[in-house]
């Protein structure tokens, strides 16, 4: 069994929010918990909301008292809040003084949780606003987790039908944390969404990705945003290392053993302008990926301070998404959800802007 975990930690005490199903029932079996003890407890946190061992009462009181002894349940609380004229949430949470967000974007027949996996991101990808800040550090599984957790809290019952790893950071240079998360996330005595229901957004860190495809099987979004290496260069400079083609390839290795793209991997395009938004560079997207299943998402960029990039307009946006269309592809043009409150695609940097800032 995998555990990804050291035996020494359990020497000291250790968050259950940092371990899945398996290294819970291992940390279990080392202070004499029986098996079945893991599912009450995942239930008493991911269901019943408690952190209380004292509250755990289908568990045995030795067991309560060990388990206060070598363990722990610590939340990141969310400290700020925004809400966006068009329902979006923006949750900040401070870790250390530094921040990190969460987003939530209600639908009509869903509601999406837009999480982070790091502080800052280290791609320095030239259209997005967390690149532009640099990279402080990882976050622990824990603090992925509890941007969940205080999200239904704070959603009272609201049903969370989607999660998308779109935030803050790039989830493959977190790998280990990020697929302990997912495990928790996809357990049914965790958060119990189906695979289909979660998707993980990466610019293409390709040995992290071939991991990925032996661990766990998700939703995957591709952060291409160019039809070519020499624009991708310019815009991403992880493409210097990893380019398109090979991206690619790794992207059609992945496919090939998941159930969770069926319908295909989501090409995520933000649309820049006189940058990656010609009719030369519908063509050319159509024709790199005509070997790729996949859905093509459009993406309006969002601006923010000190960016020289502008917006494609609406009528460019449309003429390459018809081209795109006519060539086959399943083609959509992203809403812009919460950009009066800096929540949209490529704006988080855990800063909040001050119109009616609450302090939860």
């Amino acid at each position: 069994m995998d555990t990804n975990i050291n035996l020494n930690v359990f020497n000291s005490q250790v968050n259950l929010l940092d371990l899945d199903f398996k290294k819970i029932q291992l940390f279990l079996t080392s202070i004499g918990a029986k098996n079945f003890t893991t599912e009450q407890i995942m239930t008493w946190i991911y269901n019943h909301n408690c952190y209380d061992f004292d509250k755990m009462s289908n568990i045995s009181k030795n067991i309560r008292k060990k388990l206060s002894q070598n363990s722990y349940i610590k939340i990141s609380n969310f400290s700020e809040e925004k809400v966006s004229s068009d329902g979006t949430i923006k949750w900040v949470t401070s870790l250390n003084n530094q921040k990190i967000e969460t987003v939530y974007i209600p639908e009509k027949k869903r509601s999406t949780l837009c999480i982070s996996s790091q502080i800052g991101c280290a791609l320095k990808c030239d259209f997005c606003a967390t690149g532009k800040q640099g990279f402080s550090r990882n976050l622990k599984v824990s603090e992925i987790i509890s941007q969940i957790l205080q999200a239904k809290k704070k959603l009272k019952g609201t049903r969370l039908t989607n999660i998308v790893f779109m935030g803050m950071g790039e989830p493959l240079l977190n790998l280990n944390n990020v697929i302990t998360a997912l495990k928790i996330i996809l357990n049914t005595n965790g958060f119990g969404l189906s695979k289909r229901r979660i998707t993980l957004s990466t610019s293409g860190i390709i040995p992290a990705l071939d991991k990925l495809s032996k661990k766990i099987d998700i939703n995957l979004a591709i952060s291409l945003h160019a039809s070519n290496n020499h624009i991708r260069n310019l815009i991403m400079p992880i493409n210097k290392k990893y380019n398109i083609e090979s991206l690619l390839t790794a992207v059609s290795r992945y496919l090939k053993h998941s159930n969770a793209n069926r319908n295909g991997v989501t090409i995520e395009y933000v649309m820049l302008q006189d940058i990656n938004d010609s009719i030369k560079n519908a063509e050319e997207l159509a024709y790199i990926l005509k070997k790729i299943p996949s859905k093509i998402n459009l993406i309006p960029w969002n601006s923010f301070k000190n960016s020289n990039f502008v917006s494609s307009n609406r009528n460019t946006i449309n003429v390459f998404a018809n081209i795109l269309r006519k060539k086959g592809f399943n083609t959509t043009i992203r809403k812009n959800r919460g950009k009066d409150i800096h929540a949209a695609c490529g704006q988080l940097t855990g800063n909040v802007i001050n119109r009616s800032k609450n302090h939860l």
